[in-house]
């Protein structure tokens, strides 16, 4: 099977048996926005959660195979459509520069790591709306000189 297959399987069998992307992620044992990064192919499952999620959600054979593919990280390179995903282009459109010159005062120059990094979404309940609250945890890399 290919990566894109996988993917598309995943998220049919997810609606199917009526799962959400935090439950299957405790079954796995790992991290909610991971697994679901993995799921949605930008990052390759090792194989104990590959064999989990495949039994889990019934995947056909070879998805085991994809599932631990190394990706090619790409992604649409135009300004994104849907409305949640527009507005974290617009965060870092406009809040770029600005953490990139604190980042770089705290820490020097370089940059965080994508690789040696976590994320979680958490949701924050208030009265006068409720709060989306992301929390990115990511190695300092500095530059090296040679």
């Amino acid at each position: 099977m290919k990566k894109e297959e996988v993917v598309e399987a995943v998220v049919l069998a997810k609606k199917e048996k009526e799962l959400s992307w935090e439950s299957i992620a405790k079954e796995l044992g790992l991290g909610t926005v991971w697994v679901t990064s993995a799921c949605l192919g930008m990052n390759s499952m090792p194989e104990d959660p590959a064999d989990k999620l495949c039994a889990l959600l019934d995947l056909p054979t070879g998805a085991k195979a994809a599932l631990m593919e190394y990706p090619t990280k790409t992604w649409e390179k135009s300004v994104p459509q849907d409305p949640l995903i527009y507005r974290l282009y617009e965060i870092v459109g406009v809040y770029g520069d600005t953490l990139k010159e604190v980042i770089q005062e705290k820490f020097g120059d370089g940059i965080m790591s994508a690789i040696d990094f976590s994320m979680d979404v958490e949701k924050q309940e208030d009265p006068k709306g409720d709060r989306v609250v992301v929390r990115m945890n990511g190695k300092f890399l500095p530059y090296k000189t040679w």
